[in-house]
């Protein structure tokens, strides 16, 4: 099994693309499927061959998490972990079948995404704390997820030549490392202006920023690029240590904290409300098929009618609630 993990880890690498954290959340699950074959009766406790699972042992995994109180979606991930990894497996000819295969999944509530009001949203953009370099930094990260619908991964990926500030676009590199260029606006500019200009004169530590020197940046562009957003070592910001500073950030916002994926639904929805093509919206957020994309136009649809609810004198909840003040007052 642990050589078929490694291979199926090297094809996501190196021929989908995949991000690491993509990689890393494969790994986890084959692992975990593994720990629970190796705890059965009928499998050798020193090692399993992959063409051994059958698809019992499968829905029993499945009814292993589900006992363990996990949750539809994750155990509807793991199962397409699985299909994928003995798809992969099939192809190489290691194994005849997919086991996986007539698994079905579980069924899913439909549930639509999370997202801020726009005045939420402007709350959040002055949300960040700390010194003036902590803080330059979270503002023009908060402000560039917000602006570009980057998803986190494609945030912390962005070096300094990816950006042309002067006419307002950057290159984002998406999944399967597909680059796509997206408008980014003014105040993100300027929140980016601002996190480089305080940069220039400290660390985030508050000493004197020798990782800026010129000789040192070269050498990091050639390496693979100078990153825009740093952590206190003037090393490449992480995935993690951002979904940390979004959520410290917007705690004290009335719906409670958000994501950065949050910032990512938000900024789809709010470019619907204003009237955005939902082509131009697919395009940048780098949807490969337009019914993903398509799941915002609910979200504003819902938006519009809560709106419209709340406020239009006619409206059917409104009417409902003047009717029975009427009554009440009779």
């Amino acid at each position: 099994m642990d050589d078929a993990i490694r291979a199926f880890v090297t094809f996501l690498d190196l021929e989908r693309g995949a991000s690491h954290e993509t990689i890393r959340s494969y790994q986890a699950d084959l692992r975990q499927f593994k720990s629970f074959c190796h705890s059965l009766p009928h499998y050798s406790s020193s090692s399993i061959e992959p063409a051994s699972v059958d698809t019992l042992t499968i829905r029993g995994y499945l009814m292993w998490l589900d006992q363990k109180g996990e949750k539809k979606s994750s155990l509807a991930r793991k199962l397409a972990t699985l299909k994928s990894f003995y798809k992969f497996l099939t192809k190489e000819g290691r194994t005849e079948v997919n086991p996986a295969a007539h698994v079905r999944s579980p069924q899913l509530g439909k549930r639509l995404p999370k997202v801020l009001t726009k005045d939420e949203a402007n709350v959040l953009m002055e949300g960040a704390i700390g010194n003036p370099v902590v803080a330059s930094r979270d503002k023009a990260i908060l402000e560039t997820l917000y602006s570009t619908g980057a998803r986190v991964s494609e945030l912390v990926g962005l070096n300094c030549d990816d950006l042309d500030l002067e006419t307002g676009i950057v290159r984002l590199q998406g999944k399967g490392k597909k680059e796509r260029i997206v408008p980014i606006g003014d105040l993100a500019v300027d929140a980016i202006q601002e996190y480089r200009q305080q940069l220039s004169h400290k660390t985030v530590k508050g000493s004197p920023d020798k990782e800026t020197s010129p000789s040192q940046e070269n050498r990091k562009q050639r390496a693979g690029g100078f990153p825009l957003f740093r952590n206190n070592r003037g090393g490449r910001l992480s995935a993690r240590s951002v979904e940390r500073m979004v959520k410290r950030s917007s705690q004290f916002l009335q719906g409670g904290a958000v994501t950065p994926h949050t910032l990512r639904h938000s900024f789809a929805t709010h470019l619907l409300d204003e009237g955005a093509d939902l082509r131009a919206i697919q395009e940048m957020l780098g949807h490969a098929s337009l019914a993903t994309t398509q799941k915002y136009t609910h979200v504003a649809t819902d938006h519009l009618m809560e709106v419209y609810d709340r406020a239009h004198p006619r409206a059917g909840k409104l009417l409902v609630q003047q009717k029975s003040l009427r009554q009440g007052e009779q």
